[in-house]
């Protein structure tokens, strides 16, 4: 939105829930947004004119402005106690607190008295409040469904719902973009900002993205970050591509269009383009999207972001991994694939005799056997050993052997790489592996048969 907008994008640190803080949350969000080029104007590492901006760094900001609103009857001190389970559910009964008719006097000698209180937003009792949304339009509710929220901590903190009024005002925030479950919240936001005369912001309420029908993706259920989407072998523009797409589509000549860059996001982004509807976050989609993405860098790129992976199975410096890269790309859908698919360049696995037959190929284990016994001595005869070389040298034989060229590769290649799926045929695998290594690897296989 910021950039489409050609607006400013601020990033702002809400930490003001001091329970719920985790170490390191705030690195992981600096290099999430790092990696995924999504660069931001302001913040706590950039700084800006309307710093500071991490929420804890500003608590003396805050309860001014809470005083404020007490003055100006929008707001309550609170002395009951009321656990933080009551106080989330929504469960207590607004018009039972006493304190929401305690005179400005009375509540003023009790805090001057020392006593622990909460500062409460005072809901109008009767009436509705009506608020708009950029997705969902017009809304109103009956302002006794409204609690009375805390706006003010016991302990000075500021809850995350008045924080964020006050800061998006004070930041000029023009658009507010957040999850569709805060819906019920807007309404007390827009009084909010009634209370103080401020202008409001334009709501924009996003569908959640769900694991399935009736659940909402969730950390906590082991639903997988962005992290461990990398980890598990997604390319960071993929995974941006397709979370785009979840929950947004593009208008007009772009409506069919599914690969988009960040750049290209940007210039196609439009806000009517969100959904009301929540979308299903599906990792056959994605893992489709990373296989696009992998087979549309060039080969260098694809073999740099691979070496780590074939290094894993492949820890032999004789075979060239820019080689083996060059037969993966086609073939693999993420990069967690590698490893699995090119171990037997390092050793050889056990397999079986039944690997040689092959009934599309024409091969059983007597045809297999008669295959490796011509290919072994011309192969061993080749003055060079290259793709071409090795390539003409089979095919000429098969043509010699009367047979089809696959009758005399499948067995060359499971020999050579004892797997019945393999990245790359015959030729290659047998150029990678090296003249003496694949002969070996033949004669074995022949042994075998024999």
């Amino acid at each position: 939105i910021a950039r489409s907008q050609g607006g400013t994008f601020i990033l702002r640190i809400e930490d003001t829930d001091q329970g719920r803080l985790v170490e390191g949350a705030t690195d992981v969000i600096y290099k999430t947004l790092a990696e995924c080029g999504l660069d931001h104007d302001e913040g706590p590492d950039l700084g800006g004119p309307v710093g500071p901006y991490i929420q804890t760094e500003r608590r003396d900001l805050y309860g001014k402005y809470a005083q404020l609103l007490v003055e100006k009857g929008a707001a309550y001190y609170c002395f009951c106690e009321k656990t933080e389970s009551e106080e989330d559910s929504g469960d207590f009964n607004r018009a039972a607190d006493p304190c929401r008719s305690l005179t400005a006097q009375e509540a003023q000698a009790r805090v001057d008295a020392g006593e622990p209180y909460v500062i409460r937003q005072k809901i109008p009792a009767e009436g509705t409040t009506t608020f708009h949304d950029a997705i969902f339009g017009d809304i109103t509710v009956e302002n006794k469904t409204l609690d009375d929220q805390v706006l003010i901590k016991r302990d000075g903190l500021p809850t995350y719902n008045f924080a964020n009024v006050i800061d998006d005002h004070l930041m000029g925030i023009t658009h507010v973009v957040r999850g569709s479950e805060y819906l019920s919240s807007a309404p007390k936001y827009d009084l909010l900002y009634r209370a103080f005369g401020w202008d409001i912001p334009t709501y924009v309420h996003c569908s959640p993205v769900m694991r399935d029908a009736q659940n909402k993706m969730s950390k906590r259920h082991g639903d997988p970050s962005y992290e461990d989407l990398r980890d598990q072998g997604y390319l960071t523009p993929a995974i941006l591509n397709y979370v785009a797409l979840l929950g947004w589509s593009p208008k007009g000549e772009l409506s069919e269009q599914e690969v988009f860059s960040l750049d290209e996001l940007v210039k196609a982004f439009d806000i009517t383009g969100i959904s009301k509807s929540p979308a299903i976050f599906d990792i056959e989609k994605l893992t489709h999207f990373n296989a696009l993405y992998l087979r549309a860098m060039t080969p260098e790129d694809f073999a740099r972001v691979a070496e780590p992976y074939i290094r894993q199975s492949v820890k032999d410096p004789r075979f060239d991994t820019a080689r083996i890269a060059a037969l993966l790309q086609a073939r693999c859908e993420k990069l967690t694939d590698i490893p699995e698919k090119v171990d037997f360049f390092d050793q050889l696995p056990a397999y079986g005799r039944e690997f040689y037959v092959n009934k599309k190929s024409k091969t059983n284990e007597e045809v297999s056997a008669r295959m490796l016994e011509a290919a072994i001595p011309v192969l061993e005869a080749l003055p060079e050993w290259t793709d071409e070389a090795i390539h003409d040298a089979l095919v000429n034989l098969a043509t010699q052997l009367e047979v089809k060229n696959a009758t005399l590769m499948w067995p060359v290649r499971i020999a050579a790489a004892g797997k019945l799926v393999t990245p790359g045929g015959a030729v290659e695998i047998c150029a990678i592996l090296g003249r003496e290594e694949t002969l070996k690897r033949l004669r074995s296989g022949l042994a075998m048969l024999q």
